[in-house]
């Protein structure tokens, strides 16, 4: 499916299942929507709606060069709920997606019936981080996806999911190849300028759920447990023998504690 944003950009999306409350799925980069596939059919057996979307400059919607900020994707997501008639939502997001949910939470906190911060991190960038994100995209943009796809996959998935399930290796790997450059390099420039949400999740008013891999290269387990006890009543899932992709490493356990918790948001409980 298709829309376009209030500043003209074509936006490709999935919307699975109608019958209960509605699930935003913010996929992370370099990635693209179908990296929630497993989550899509897990939700809908459940009763849950589910809406994944390509974010701009990824997947299957339109590329904007420059800088995308976190900001434009959240209003980006917004745009779509409004145009699916769809009030608030739970939103669920990893790495990157996760920054955007947590966007979502600064910008528009009454859109929200909880959130799912999975593989992610709530500080704003160094300055160091902001120059290896200028140097990333430049490079992205010189040399394209594929050489970068290949240094990061043993930081996407722990060593144990690479040798033991090639099919999610090569889904990373051909989601990250497929990136386009330019969409991909003004996200990083975006990314860099991101604010601490440190705040924005101490004003949480709504449940969380936060899901880390032992193995991540890039959520430690201080920052999930920081984000815990910033978020009152959170709860935290830490799952072991499991990287950056904790959705697709161990898909049976992740959907098990996210349709765990959407039940238990449904009843208001925390």
């Amino acid at each position: 499916m298709r829309t376009t944003t209030p500043d003209g950009i074509t936006l490709d999306y999935d919307d699975h299942g109608a019958a209960g409350g509605a699930v935003l799925l913010v996929h992370g980069h370099p990635f693209n929507r179908s990296m929630w596939s497993p989550q899509l059919a897990a939700l809908a057996a459940a009763g849950w709606r589910a809406v994944a979307p390509d974010l701009r400059g990824y997947g299957g919607s339109e590329v904007v060069a420059g800088k995308t900020t976190l900001e434009v994707f959240a209003r980006d997501l917004v745009a779509l709920l409004d145009h699916l008639g769809i009030e608030r939502v739970v939103a669920a997001g990893l790495s990157m997606g996760g920054q955007i949910v947590m966007e979502l939470a600064r910008l528009y906190p009454h859109r929200l019936n909880g959130v799912v911060l999975a593989a992610t991190f709530p500080q704003a960038e160094t300055e160091d981080g902001r120059r290896r994100r200028a140097e990333m995209a430049a490079r992205l943009e010189r040399e394209g996806m594929d050489g970068y796809a290949r240094d990061v996959l043993p930081q996407m998935l722990s060593p144990r999911t690479i040798a033991s399930a090639p099919d999610t290796a090569a889904h990373v790997l051909a989601m990250m190849r497929s990136t386009s450059p330019a969409g991909a390099a003004a996200a990083l420039r975006g990314r860099a300028e991101r604010p601490d949400y440190a705040a924005t999740l101490e004003r949480l008013a709504v449940p969380a759920l936060i899901v880390v891999g032992d193995e991540d290269a890039f959520t430690t387990r201080a920052d999930a447990e920081r984000m815990q006890a910033l978020v009152v009543g959170s709860r935290l899932v830490w799952m072991a023998g499991v990287g950056h992709m904790p959705n697709l490493e161990r898909p049976g356990e992740f959907n098990a504690a996210l349709v765990r918790f959407l039940a238990e948001t449904q009843n208001g409980r925390r």
